[in-house]
C-alpha cells in the first residue's frame, strides 16, 4: 500500500471513530477516544506531504539503484510503520467497538501512545527537511558553521522520547525481536535503579530481577524511567550494565549454548617492541612500539579461537603467552592428529561504544564463524575508554595487529589471507588499524568486513541519526556520552577506594547482604505492584536511614495521588460505561487533555537551549531575549504553524554539541580522512541496518570510496536493530544478517562456499 493511500484509509477510519465515539454521551474515556482520533487524523495530514517530500529526493542519496538505503529512507519507513501500526488498530476498533469483550482501556491506552510517537515522527520529518535545505547536496552530514548544528542538536534533544520506550518499543524492528528488546528495556530500568548504590556485579543483577516487576505490567512508567536514564546517567552507568554479559554465570551459560571449540585461549602479549618488514621493500623493516598513550608500556589481551586444533596452537611458545582465566581456561593436551596450518586469518575488533565489553561478550558468533570458516580468530583486547581514550585502542589493535601478522605461524595459520573484522567500535578501529599500516608501510589486510561501523564521531547531525529518539540500544544521548568518553572529555569521577578497603571476602559478604536486602525489598515491592492493579493501595514503608535508596521516576509516580477517575480503574471500563459519566460527574474534576497527554503543550513552551545550566531561574527570567536570539539563527523554523511537538520533561541534559577537534582525526573519524588515506585502504565489505543510527556512516563511507575507486560492496539488512551479531543466535532474521557478515568474510579470503 503506498504512502498517500494508506494516509486515506486511516484518515476515513478515524473519522468513522470519531463519529462513533463522540455519540456516546459526555463520559471520559468516549472524550479521550474521540481525542485521540481527531488527532490521528490531525498527525497523518500533516504527516503525508511531509514524507512525500522526503521520498522524492531519497534516491540521490542511495550509493546505487542496488543499495537502495540511506537515513530519509529509513525515517519514511519508520513512519510508515506507526502509520500501519495505527491503521490496523483503527481497524480493529471499528470492527469491534460494539462488543462487550471489547478491551477500552487498553485499546485507548495504545492508541494514545502510538499518536504520542506518530507526533514525534511528525517532528522528526521536519527536522529531515531543515537538514535537506542545510546540508551540500549529495551529502549526508552537516558541514559547515559548529554553531548551526549545535543550535539545531540543542533543539533536538529536547523532544520528548518515553513515548518510544513504552508500549512502543520496538515498533519499527521485526516482530521476532521486539520480545527481546522489552526484555533488555526492563533490566535497564531496574539496573538504573541500583546504580550507585556500591553494588557490584551479580547482586546489581539480581536485584534488577526482583525489583523491576512494575516496569513489565506498566510500559508508561518504563518509558518514563527509560527516559530519565539516558537523559541524566553519565558513561560508566551504561558500561556497568553493557557489561553485564561479562558476568561469570551469563557468560558460562552464552558458551554452554554456542558451538564448541578445540580452542579458546585469551594470550597476554608482552609490551615489547619488534620489527616488521615493509611491503615496499621486504629487506628493510620498521619498529613496532608497544601502546604508550595515557597509562604506559602494558600488555594487549588477545583470544584465540579455532574450531580445530591446528599446528603452533599447542607449541610452549604460544603457551608462555597465555593468560588464565580461572575455571573457563581449556588446558589443550597434545593430540596424535593436528590440523595443518589453515592459509586464513580473522582478526576481530569487538564493539561496545569504545567503553564496554570484551572478546568473552563476543565469543558465542565467533566460535561460530571458527566453524563455519575453518579459520582461526583472533579477537583483541583493547582497553577502554574513559580509563584509556584515544588512541590508547588504537594503538594496542594495530600492536595486536602487527603481532599477529608476524606470529601467524603460532595462531595455526600461514597468513596467506588475512582478514580484518569488527562490529559498530569494532568497525572504526578496522579502519584506523589499516590506515595506520599503511602509514606504517608493513602489509595491510587484504580485506576488511565493518558490520554497522561507525565512521564519523564527530557532533553532527544527519537523517539515520535522527532514528536515535528512538532507538532503545543507541539513543543519541548515549552515543555522545561514549564518544566523549573516547575523545578524552569525560572525566573519570568513579572512584573504588571503598572496593578496594574491603578485600575480597568483604566484597562477598557485602554483596551477600545486599542481596538478601534487595530480595526482601524487591519481593515486596513486586507484590505491590500487583496490588495496585486491583485498585488496592499499598502502604509503602519508609526505609532505614542506614539503607538509602535514590527514589526513581517509578517510584515517585507509584506514591502519586489518585488521578481524577479515582479507584476506579480504566481496565474496567467496557463500551457501556461509555454513557455512565454525564458532564454533572465530572464538574469538579478537571478534564483530562489531550493535547497535553499525547500532542504536548497547546502553545509553544519554553524550551531551555542552553543545555547544561543548573540555573534555570536565569532562562525563566529572559525568555523573550531566548526566542529573539532563536529566531535569528533559525531554530524552531523548522515546524509549520500550529504544530508543536512533545518535550522532554527530565529536564535539561548535558550533551556535548561542539566537538573537540581530535574527533576530526581521521584516525578517529575515518569518513574525515583526506583522499590520499583511503586510497590506502583494502577492498572494503560494510554490512549496515536500515533502522540503524549509524547507518548514515556506512553510506557516505561507502560514497567515499566508490567516488576514489575503491573497491566496496555495501549490504543493508531490513528491520534490524544496530548490534544484531550479539543476537545471531536469537531469530531467524539475526541468523541470516549474521550469516551475510560470514559471507563477506569469506569473499575476503577467497574461501569457497559452505555445503549446500
Amino acid at each position: 500500500m503506498d504512502l498517500r493511500t494508506m494516509t486515506q484509509s486511516l484518515v476515513t477510519l478515524a473519522e468513522d471513530n470519531m463519529a462513533f465515539f463522540s455519540s456516546q454521551g459526555p463520559g471520559e474515556t468516549a472524550r479521550r477516544l474521540t481525542g485521540v482520533f481527531a488527532g490521528i487524523r490531525e498527525q497523518a495530514l500533516g504527516l503525508e506531504p511531509a514524507l512525500g517530500r522526503l521520498l522524492s529526493v531519497a534516491h540521490l542519496f542511495d550509493l546505487d539503484t542496488e543499495t537502495p538505503a540511506n537515513g530519509y529512507r529509513s525515517l519514511v519507513h519508520t513512519a510508515r510503520c506507526c502509520l500501519a501500526h495505527l491503521l490496523h488498530k483503527s481497524r480493529y476498533v471499528a470492527s469491534n467497538r460494539r462488543s462487550i469483550f471489547f478491551r477500552t482501556s487498553h485499546n485507548l491506552a495504545e492508541l494514545e501512545a502510538y499518536l504520542a510517537a506518530l507526533t514525534q515522527l511528525r517532528a522528526l520529518a521536519y527536522y529531515a527537511q531543515r537538514l535537506l535545505t542545510t546540508n551540500q547536496p549529495g551529502r549526508l552530514f552537516f558541514e559547515g558553521d559548529e554553531r548551526v548544528i549545535a543550535d539545531f542538536l540543542r533543539e533536538y534533544v529536547t523532544l520528548h522520547k518515553g513515548c518510544f520506550y513504552g508500549r512502543c518499543l520496538g515498533f519499527q524492528f521485526t516482530p521476532a525481536i521486539r520480545p527481546f528488546l522489552q526484555t533488555i528495556s526492563i533490566g535497564l530500568v531496574s539496573f538504573g535503579e541500583h546504580y550507585k548504590r556500591n553494588e557490584t556485579g551479580i547482586s546489581v543483577t539480581a536485584s534488577s530481577l526482583f525489583t523491576g516487576g512494575r516496569f513489565a505490567i506498566d510500559p508508561e512508567l518504563r518509558g518514563a524511567e527509560f527516559e530519565r536514564i539516558i537523559q541524566n546517567l553519565d558513561v560508566h552507568f551504561w558500561k556497568a550494565f553493557w557489561n553485564i554479559t561479562e558476568i561469570q554465570v551469563l557468560s558460562s551459560l552464552a558458551n554452554m549454548a554456542s558451538t564448541t571449540v578445540r580452542v579458546s585461549r585469551l594470550l597476554s602479549l608482552p609490551p615489547v617492541a619488534f620489527e616488521m618488514p615493509l611491503t615496499s621493500d621486504p629487506e628493510l623493516t620498521v619498529t613496532i612500539s608497544p601502546p604508550l598513550a595515557h597509562t604506559g608500556p602494558g600488555p594487549v589481551l588477545v583470544r584465540l579461537i579455532s574450531y580445530d586444533l591446528r599446528e603452533g596452537q599447542d607449541s610452549k611458545e604460544l603457551s608462555s603467552f597465555v593468560r588464565s582465566e580461572g575455571p573457563r581456561s581449556l588446558e589443550l593436551r597434545l593430540r596424535p592428529q593436528q590440523a595443518p596450518r589453515s592459509r586464513a586469518l580473522v582478526v576481530h575488533i569487538h564493539g561496545g561504544g569504545f567503553v564496554a565489553q570484551t572478546s568473552k561478550s563476543h565469543e558465542p558468533y565467533l566460535k561460530s564463524w571458527a566453524q563455519e570458516l575453518g579459520a582461526p580468530i583472533l579477537s583483541i583486547d583493547y582497553s577502554l575508554a574513559p580509563e584509556a581514550p584515544f588512541p590508547r585502542a588504537l594503538e594496542e589493535c594495530f600492536y595486536a595487529y602487527c603481532w599477529a601478522v608476524k606470529h601467524c605461524a603460532l595462531l595455526g595459520s600461514t597468513g596467506e589471507r588475512i582478514c580484518l573484522a569488527g562490529d559498530s567500535a569494532g568497525g572504526n578501529l578496522c579502519f584506523t588499524v589499516s590506515l595506520r599500516a599503511a602509514a606504517y608501510g608493513v602489509r595491510v589486510p587484504d580485506g576488511i568486513m565493518a558490520a554497522y561501523p561507525a565512521t564519523m564521531l564527530q557532533s553532527t547531525a544527519s537523517p539515520s541519526r535522527l532514528l536515535s529518539l528512538m532507538d532503545p540500544l543507541l539513543p543519541l544521548s548515549v552515543l555522545s556520552k561514549c564518544v566523549s568518553a573516547y575523545a578524552g572529555a569525560e572525566t573519570e569521577d568513579h572512584p573504588d577506594s571503598d572496593q578496594k578497603a574491603l578485600g575480597v571476602m568483604g566484597l562477598v559478604q557485602r554483596d551477600t547482604a545486599l542481596l538478601l536486602r534487595d530480595l526482601r525489598l524487591g519481593a515486596s515491592s513486586w507484590l505491590n505492584s500487583f496490588l495496585e492493579l486491583g485498585g488496592q493501595k499499598s502502604h509503602l514503608k519508609s526505609v532505614s536511614k542506614t539503607e538509602p535508596m535514590r527514589r526513581s521516576v517509578s517510584e515517585a509516580a507509584l506514591t502519586q495521588p489518585e488521578g481524577p477517575l479515582g479507584t476506579d480503574s480504566l481496565k474496567s471500563l467496557k463500551l457501556h460505561d461509555l454513557g455512565l459519566r454525564n458532564s454533572s460527574d465530572t464538574t469538579d474534576t478537571p478534564e483530562l487533555s489531550l493535547s497535553a497527554e499525547t500532542l504536548g503543550p497547546s502553545a509553544p513552551s519554553t524550551v531551555n537551549f542552553l543545555l547544561g545550566s543548573e540555573d534555570g531561574s536565569e532562562m525563566s527570567e529572559a525568555p523573550e531575549e531566548l526566542n529573539n536570539k532563536d529566531r535569528v539563527r533559525g531554530v524552531g523554523a523548522a515546524f509549520p504553524e500550529g504544530f508543536h511537538p512533545r518535550r522532554c520533561s527530565q529536564g535539561a541534559m548535558w550533551m556535548p554539541l561542539y566537538s573537540a577537534p581530535i574527533v576530526k582525526n581521521p584516525f578517529m573519524s575515518p569518513l574525515l580522512a583526506p583522499d590520499s588515506m583511503l586510497q590506502t585502504l583494502p577492498p572494503v565489505h560494510i554490512v549496515a541496518c536500515a533502522l540503524d543510527p549509524m547507518l548514515d556512516d556506512s553510506v557516505m563511507f561507502a560514497r567515499r570510496l566508490r567516488g576514489l575507486g575503491q573497491p566496496v560492496t555495501l549490504r543493508v539488512v531490513e528491520d534490524l536493530p544496530h548490534g544484531f551479531l550479539s543476537l545471531a543466535a536469537l531469530c531467524r532474521e539475526t541468523r541470516q544478517a549474521a550469516a551475510l557478515c560470514v559471507e563477506r568474510i569469506r569473499l575476503i579470503l577467497n574461501l569457497p562456499g559452505p555445503p549446500v
